[in-house]
C-alpha cells in the first residue's frame, strides 16, 4: 500500500524537476542524433539504447511530443523547432491511420501540443499554422471515432485486435475525439449523416467504465473494486459482452498495472474536460449527472485500487497477480525492488497513474471533497517524488532513457534482461519517458501559477 507523504508540495520538488529537464534535454538530443528513422519508431531501450518493435507505430508521437514538452518547460526553442520539423515530416500518416486505437497518443502529443501552445500564446500566433494544427486534430478525432463497434447498450472504439475487442488503454485516446469536438467537427457518414464526436466519446467511456472496470458488485468471483481488465471481448453478432481478456497482463482476471493507469488518467482528465461542455450538449447522453457520475465512479475506484495495491513508494509491479508475487502481499509492505529476481516493476505505469491521481485530487477538491481530494493529490506527489530520484531517474547521460525500470510486454518476453539478471530492469520506454515529462510539466505549472495544463486550449478556438 502506498505510504502517502502529506508534507510534499510543488516547491519541494522544484529542484528535482529542474534536474529532470536537464537530463531530458540530453536524452532527446541523443535519440535525435542516433536514430535511424527507417527502423520506425523508438519503443524501448536495450542496454540503454532505444530500439524499435514492429507492432504498431504508436510511440512516434511520444518521441516528437517530448521535444515540445521540453520547450514548454524550459523555453528552449531548439526543441520547439525540432518537434515542429519532425511532426511535419513524419506524422501525417498518423492522422488518417484507420487501423489503430492510438490517435490520442500520437496526435494529441504532437499536433495537440502545438495547437495548445499557440492558443496559450507560448508560441507566436500564425493563422495558417494554427489552421494546420486544427485540421490535423479535427481529422484525427473523426478517424478515431470511425473505428466503431455497436453493442446492445452502446458502443466503443475497437482495438487493433478487431471489432470484438475493447482495450482499457483507449480511454485516453478519447482526447482525440474531445479536441476535434471542441473545434466544431463531426464525423460524416453515408448520406451526409453527422455523428457526434461527443456522443461517441461518452459512449466509449461508458463501455469502458461498465466492462473494463470492476466495482466489487459481484460481477464474478474475482470482482474486486477498482481492478481493470485490459481487454473486454464482445460477440459482434449480437452485441453482447462475453468475457475479459488480456494482451499484456498476466491473466484475464488480474490487473495489468499500466492498463489500470490508463484508466486512472483517462477518466480523471475527461472529468476535467466535461467542465467545458454545456449541460445541453450532455442531455442526449443522459445529462451531466449521469455522465460525470459513471466517470467519477470509475476514476475513484481505479485510483483507490492503485493506492491499495502498490508498494509503499508507489511504483507498481507489472501486474498485481504476476505469478511470482501470487500468494504473498509482503511486496506491498516495502518499496518496490526493481532489481528483484522474480517480477519486473513498471515505472511507466507509475508516471501515468500519478497524473491521474493529481487530476482526480484537484477535481474532487473543486467539488468540496477536500479530504479525499487531498489524499489523491498527495499520493500523486508521492509517486512523482519517487520517480524523480534514483533508482528510477536515469542520471547516466549515456543511457537514452529518462526513467528506468519500465517494461513493455512481459508475456511476450520482449523486454531486455541485463546479463546476470532474471527479469527485465534498468530500461526505459518511450511512453514512460513522455509521461514523466508530462507529469513534471503539470506540477511545474501548478507551482509557477502558469495556465493549468490540459490537452486542449481555451484560447483562439477556430
Amino acid at each position: 500500500m502506498l505510504k502517502i507523504d502529506f508534507t510534499l508540495d510543488p516547491p519541494r520538488l522544484e529542484k528535482k524537476i529542474a534536474r529532470l529537464w536537464d537530463l531530458s534535454a540530453v536524452k532527446i538530443r541523443s535519440i535525435e542524433e542516433s536514430w535511424d528513422r527507417s527502423h520506425g519508431s523508438p519503443v524501448f531501450t536495450a542496454a540503454g539504447r532505444y530500439g524499435s518493435r514492429g507492432w504498431t507505430e504508436w510511440t512516434e508521437g511520444f518521441q516528437f511530443g517530448s521535444a515540445l514538452l521540453q520547450f514548454d518547460a524550459t523555453g528552449d526553442r531548439t526543441f520547439l523547432e525540432l518537434g515542429r520539423k519532425r511532426i511535419v515530416e513524419r506524422m501525417a500518416s498518423h492522422i488518417t491511420h484507420f487501423g489503430v486505437h492510438d490517435h490520442g497518443f500520437n496526435n494529441i502529443s504532437t499536433y495537440g501540443n502545438l495547437h495548445r501552445l499557440m492558443g496559450e500564446g507560448r508560441i507566436e500566433w500564425n493563422e495558417w499554422e494554427n489552421h494546420f494544427y486544427a485540421l490535423a486534430l479535427k481529422c484525427s478525432g473523426a478517424v478515431q471515432a470511425r473505428r466503431w463497434t455497436t453493442i446492445h447498450d452502446g458502443g466503443y472504439i475497437y482495438s487493433f485486435n478487431g471489432p470484438h475487442s475493447l482495450f482499457v488503454d483507449t480511454v485516453r485516446s478519447l482526447r482525440a475525439l474531445a479536441v476535434s469536438c471542441r473545434l466544431g467537427h463531426a464525423l460524416m457518414e453515408e448520406n451526409d449523416r453527422p455523428v457526434s464526436l461527443l456522443q461517441r466519446l461518452v459512449e466509449h467511456a461508458w463501455s469502458t467504465a461498465r466492462y473494463s472496470v470492476y466495482y466489487g458488485e459481484g460481477r464474478d468471483v474475482y470482482d474486486v473494486r477498482g481492478r481493470v481488465a485490459h481487454e473486454s471481448i464482445f460477440n459482434t453478432n449480437d452485441g453482447n459482452y462475453r468475457c475479459p481478456g488480456s494482451q499484456q497482463g498476466y491473466s484475464s482476471f488480474s490487473t495489468w498495472t499500466r492498463g489500470l493507469a490508463w484508466a486512472m488518467c483517462g477518466f480523471a482528465e475527461q472529468l476535467e474536460f466535461l467542465q467545458t461542455i454545456d449541460d445541453d450538449a450532455l442531455r442526449p447522453m443522459g445529462g451531466r449527472d449521469d455522465v460525470e457520475g459513471f466517470m467519477l465512479k470509475a476514476a475513484r475506484a481505479t485510483c483507490d485500487f492503485y493506492l491499495e495495491n502498490v508498494p509503499t513508494d508507489g511504483i507498481p509491479y507489472w501486474d498485481t497477480a504476476a505469478p511470482m508475487l501470487a500468494g504473498s502481499l509482503r511486496h506491498l509492505e516495502r518499496p518496490a525492488d526493481p532489481y528483484n529476481d522474480h517480477e519486473p516493476v513498471d515505472s511507466s505505469a507509475a508516471a501515468i497513474a500519478a497524473q491521474g491521481l493529481l487530476r482526480l485530487g484537484r477535481y474532487l477538491q473543486s467539488k468540496g471533497l477536500d479530504e479525499e481530494g487531498r489524499r489523491n493529490w498527495q499520493a500523486g506527489m508521492t509517486v512523482l517524488d519517487t520517480l524523480l530520484a534514483p533508482p528510477y531517474l536515469s542520471t547516466e547521460e549515456s543511457h537514452q532513457g529518462l526513467i528506468l525500470h519500465s517494461v513493455y510486454h512481459r508475456p511476450n518476453g520482449w523486454d531486455y534482461v541485463p546479463p546476470g539478471r532474471k527479469v527485465p530492469c534498468g530500461e526505459s520506454t518511450m511512453w514512460g519517458d513522455y509521461h514523466v515529462r508530462e507529469l513534471a510539466l503539470y506540477v511545474q505549472r501548478v507551482h509557477r501559477g502558469d495556465p493549468y495544463l490540459t490537452f486542449w486550449t481555451e484560447a483562439r478556438e477556430l
